[in-house]
């Protein structure tokens, strides 16, 4: 896997998005304005549309950012379908409905600036989360903090690091993301380097929560939990995959 490099863009973002012409606005206007007012260094936007059948494309064009087509519906090979599209020498991942404060774009690029290869942040939930989504989220990022495990809503790195680490493991079709944290917490002991999951965080929508029951998503994670294996088979990862009709 080869990466491209541009002396011009200190670093990328780069958005993961299938049929996201609903929040992919509001995540392009919010990241939009936070990188305007980050003025210490250059960044480009690229969306990884992951084979969309809606106006994903065009939604990412009006916005003016690179978009780069991903035709296998994935979602490690569209974010790296994006990074192998970007420019940046830091690599952030954000998921197409999640936003991005000015605070935590200053702190992720103050990080990677100074001996940090990467990390995430913690997650906040969009609306008012109801008792389940509170306890979700606290259960989450009291694991992430305490084994430095990103969530896939927001990870950053170095581009040597993601590189050397080989990008996001295509075999998996969900917990990528957790695949690539331990990837890259093992890189960073190796190169005496460290990970950060960054506080305050990104807020993201809970949707999930509201498309499926507790009791569904439950039991798919007991599954997984079982038979690991099953991260491998996209049926089996239908969590990630499968929408609402008409959504």
């Amino acid at each position: 896997m080869s990466f491209s490099s541009d002396s011009a863009i200190d670093y990328s973002v780069i958005i993961p998005a299938y049929n996201e012409e609903n929040f992919l606005p509001a995540t392009l206007s919010d990241l939009t304005r936070a990188m305007d007012r980050v003025k210490t260094l250059s960044g480009e936007i690229v969306v990884a549309d992951n084979n969309s059948t809606d106006n994903t494309r065009a939604v990412a064009e009006r916005h003016n950012v690179k978009v780069v087509f991903e035709e296998h519906r994935q979602i490690a090979r569209a974010r790296n379908a994006g990074a192998n599209a970007s420019s940046g020498s830091f690599l952030i991942f954000v998921d197409a409905d999640t936003s991005v404060s000015e605070q935590l774009l200053r702190d992720t690029l103050t990080a990677l600036s100074s001996g940090i290869c990467g990390g995430g942040a913690v997650i906040a939930a969009d609306g008012r989360p109801d008792i389940r989504v509170q306890s979700t989220l606290l259960l989450w990022n009291t694991l992430a903090k305490a084994l430095h495990w990103a969530a896939g809503s927001y990870v950053f790195c170095l581009r040597n690091a993601f590189t050397e680490i080989g990008g996001f493991d295509e075999e998996y079709y969900a917990s990528e993301e957790i695949h690539f944290s331990r990837a890259l917490n093992k890189w960073a002991k190796k190169n005496r380097s460290r990970t950060e999951i960054i506080e305050p965080g990104v807020v993201t929508s809970m949707r999930k929560l509201e498309w499926f029951t507790a009791a569904s998503m439950l039991r798919l994670l007991f599954r997984i939990a079982l038979r690991p294996s099953s991260l491998k088979c996209k049926e089996e990862c239908w969590l990630w995959y499968k929408r609402p009709p008409g959504l």
